[in-house]
């Protein structure tokens, strides 16, 4: 697998390396030796899905808070999303920045969140299902959540927002601590 860094220190994009052969090919999505070499958390809590009927439809931005952060991997099984990372952490060089990747069902990247980040995404397909890899359980306590449209962040949505639930479109605008 190319594990590549991205403009947010600690995020990255993980591509699996296809190994062909007459019957289709083998690749590996995950590998604790490597995400761990690379300061990654290796660790593995949870693994879930999501399905999204509707192209447009915004699932973000959300993180864990503290003593309850997570990483996620995450990759589009099915359809096209636009994913989304926000650097939430005070001192980081890229604090209140976003890095944004295509994931489809056809590339197989997969893109890595540390701990401290938020996350959304917007699909960009019908039928879209994304799957998540995360490092710790979920904590109804440590949910947290701000605007998708928030403009400390200024995401530039490749389209418009059609589905969103009202909790996503309630949250409010970031506050930092």
């Amino acid at each position: 697998m190319r594990i590549a860094a991205t403009q947010i220190p600690g995020c990255w994009m993980v591509e699996p390396e296809e190994q062909p052969d007459e019957r289709g090919f083998f690749a590996r999505l995950y590998c604790r030796e490597e995400f761990a070499a690379r300061g990654l958390n290796p660790g593995l809590a949870q693994s879930s899905i999501s399905f999204n009927r509707l192209r447009g439809t915004l699932r973000g931005m959300h993180w864990q808070a503290k003593p309850h952060e997570e990483a996620k991997l995450v990759r589009c099984t099915q359809g096209m999303i636009f994913d989304v990372a926000v650097d939430l952490r005070q001192g980081s060089p890229t604090h209140l920045r976003w890095h944004g990747l295509e994931l489809t069902a056809e590339n197989r990247r997969m893109l890595y969140i540390p701990e401290g980040c938020a996350h959304g995404f917007l699909t960009l397909a019908d039928n879209t299902e994304v799957h998540y890899h995360i490092s710790e359980f979920h904590r109804p306590e440590g949910a947290r959540g701000v605007r998708f449209d928030d403009p400390a962040f200024g995401i530039n949505w490749p389209g418009p927002v059609r589905v969103i639930s009202a909790r996503d479109r309630g949250y409010p605008d970031y506050q930092p601590g």
